[in-house]
């Protein structure tokens, strides 16, 4: 994140680089069930960030040693594709992605029953297909979203949004030319229902008064991002009841 960018993010009707309003989320769409052989998947999109998720298990974890005898080993891979950024990415995982699917797992056990399943595996993979902001709150949608496709007992979904500072504004959900040149990024991921915060990070520096506006626009689109993950799992299993029915 650069501090020192002269490029104006906000132009003088009070509009991003991209056309939105300062509280406006990008075009969200998402769908379940997108790959035959995981028990449970994912595919979302926040503008044109597109992430992929993908659920193996419970199954019998490997090796046996690295068992847990009163719960499941959740295991999380957030990898981006080498196709992912307009600069090919080495196909290797990085500092970085191993460090978001510590931060991705952390936020997933906080509601994953995983006391259910002892001495197995859950893997969920996550695959950035294309990146332009958001990636770990679009990762944790899609992973959340994908263990409840897999039957996975949870005690709730999780969504997530990034808030920015852009030109001294507060930006809801921000792409990547906010993220690199803005001044602040605020990631956060929440269990809706529950009112409980299972991600907050903060790149960059806001006020204290800026933080809780910042925190306030995340829990408002968080609220509606959520509506549309159980609209995408009702979507699925209300046309799977059609098949049956026909």
């Amino acid at each position: 994140m650069s501090h020192n960018s002269n490029r104006k993010l906000i132009d003088e009707n009070g509009l991003r680089v991209d056309g939105r309003r300062p509280d406006q989320l990008r075009p969200i769409s998402m769908k379940v069930g997108i790959l035959k052989n995981a028990q449970g998947s994912a595919l979302v999109s926040y503008g044109k960030t597109q992430v992929m998720a993908a659920v193996y298990g419970p199954r019998e974890a490997l090796p046996r040693h690295m068992t847990l005898p009163d719960r499941a080993i959740l295991r999380i891979r957030y990898h981006m594709a080498p196709f992912s950024t307009s600069e090919r990415k080495s196909p290797a995982p990085t500092r970085r992605e191993i460090e978001l699917s510590k931060v991705i797992r952390e936020a997933l056990e906080a509601t994953v029953f995983s006391e259910l399943f002892p001495r197995t595996t859950i893997d969920v993979f996550i695959e950035v297909l294309q990146a332009d902001g958001g990636t770990r709150t679009t990762s944790l949608t899609a992973a959340s979203l994908a263990l409840a496709d897999a039957g996975i007992p949870m005690k709730d979904l999780i969504a997530g949004v990034a808030v920015g500072k852009v030109d001294g504004v507060l930006v809801l959900d921000i792409n990547e030319i906010e993220d690199s040149t803005g001044q602040a990024d605020m990631p956060v991921a929440i269990m809706p229902n529950l009112n409980k915060i299972v991600l907050l990070q903060l790149n960059g520096t806001l006020t204290r008064d800026e933080f809780n506006e910042a925190l306030k626009m995340a829990q408002k689109a968080i609220k509606e991002i959520y509506i549309m993950q159980k609209e995408a799992l009702r979507e699925k299993y209300s046309s799977m009841e059609e098949v049956e029915q026909a």
